[in-house]
């Protein structure tokens, strides 16, 4: 007899790195692979990517958890990310690849989780993760691939 489907979640996966600032938050994952400069970069009053040729273009990182490799400009940046978490525009956390000083500076005056050293080629947009700031830990809990059927493993039922 096989046991039912329906109740069966896929295994989570645990990516390990090390903290720049502490706090847990859950949130949707918002993914690039290119550097982000919050100065100039990102409208701190909307928190809309206004780069231009930047991946997340048009999009906003407020209330996600931002992953991208790095930072990138001025230690304004590091302002500026204070400034978007006093208007609400913030991202909900940051996990870089290797976090340098503006982001961390940036995350740590605004008090923003923040984890790096992380694979970050392993998440996608729209993931559901966890980021651990306490432990260095990012957790995905659930995939944008396996919601939408697009997982290589996926079984439609219709």
């Amino acid at each position: 007899m096989t046991p039912p489907t329906s109740n069966l979640q896929p295994p989570s996966s645990i990516l390990h790195g090390r903290t720049i600032y502490p706090g847990a938050v859950e949130g949707e994952a918002l993914v690039t692979s290119m550097a982000i400069s919050f100065f100039g970069g990102v409208d701190p009053e909307s928190g809309v990517v206004v780069e231009r040729g930047h991946e997340l273009e048009g999009q906003s990182v407020s209330g996600k958890v931002l992953v991208f490799p790095t930072g990138k400009g001025s230690t304004v940046g590091s302002y500026t990310l204070y400034r978007m978490q006093r208007a609400g525009t913030a991202p909900l956390a940051i996990v870089n690849a290797e976090c340098e000083p503006i982001t961390a500076v940036g995350c740590i005056i605004a008090e923003i989780p923040c984890v790096d050293h992380i694979a970050i080629e392993r998440l996608r947009s729209g993931d559901r993760v966890a980021v651990d700031g306490e432990r260095g830990v990012v957790t995905v809990l659930g995939s944008q691939a396996r919601l939408t059927g697009t997982h290589p493993c996926a079984i439609i039922v219709g």
